[in-house]
């Protein structure tokens, strides 16, 4: 008997962890973990000043890097 053509099967492996919740348990688990980090002090939420200046500064690190490659500099 020849087996040359069969594909050896994979075994099934069973979810476990997260991956057994609903998607609405992760959101809840999630949720409260997120709570947790804003109470101790460990998380942080950008005001949109904050936000706008993260942005610019970003832009302007890229356009520098935008110019230097073109210059023939190091490329990244």
């Amino acid at each position: 008997m020849d087996n040359s053509n069969t594909t050896p099967a994979i075994p099934v492996r069973a979810k476990r962890g997260f991956a057994v919740l609903s998607p609405e348990k992760k959101r809840e688990i999630a949720s409260m973990g997120g709570k947790a980090a804003h109470e101790h002090g460990r998380a942080h939420r950008f005001t949109s000043e904050e936000a706008r200046a993260a942005g610019k500064k970003r832009h302007q690190l890229r356009v520098a890097a935008l110019a230097a490659k073109s210059e023939g500099g190091p490329s990244a």
